[in-house]
């Protein structure tokens, strides 16, 4: 079967385009070394919530977005998405590593590559990150500080209310 020239030209440009940007969005976007929030919220939810539908994405920006203002929190973006228990230094590199297990998001110390690798996530994740901080949705997760995964049970949810069940995500606060 032989595809238009209409057909090919239409793909080949769609291929350029999603090529052109994928290697524009793939890079996370440093300030002298260091993220800004929106990157660092977009990281949260392209490998917390990469996967889900629009709901689950929002919900887990807003879960970072409410523990910024929460006192127990630190109070910017970026130092949520890292804070951790624990961290060691590389033998490797001499770099002080967060201790896999012991950061409050776990892809961050899951000892894997922190690099996007799906642009199309990626840069969704990014234009989100941006609305959620604009304040375009309200608080879906009434006020959750916390979630976990709906097939875990973790151990510090006893003392906790669930406040939704939003794809594979129970919320708390």
């Amino acid at each position: 079967m032989k595809m238009s020239r209409l057909k090919f030209l239409a793909m080949f440009v769609l291929g350029f385009c999603i090529g052109f940007y994928s290697q524009k969005a793939m890079p996370v976007s440093l300030i002298d070394g260091v993220a800004d929030d929106t990157t660092c919220m977009a990281m949260n939810i392209y490998f917390e919530a990469g996967n889900q539908p629009l709901a689950g994405k929002v919900a887990v920006g807003q879960v970072t977005l409410n523990r910024v203002a929460a006192k127990q929190f630190p109070n910017n973006v970026c130092d949520v998405v890292h804070q951790t228990k624990e961290y060691y230094t590389s033998w490797k590199t001499g770099l002080s590593i967060p201790k896999r297990g012991m950061c409050q998001f776990s892809w961050y110390c899951d000892g894997k590559a922190d690099e996007p690798l799906d642009s199309v996530t990626w840069i969704e994740s990014v234009l989100l990150a941006r609305r959620i901080q604009a304040g375009e949705w309200t608080d879906i997760t009434e006020g959750a500080l916390w979630y976990h995964a709906d097939y875990t049970e973790p151990y510090w949810i006893t003392n906790l209310n669930q406040t939704v069940h939003i794809n594979n995500h129970i919320f708390y606060k």
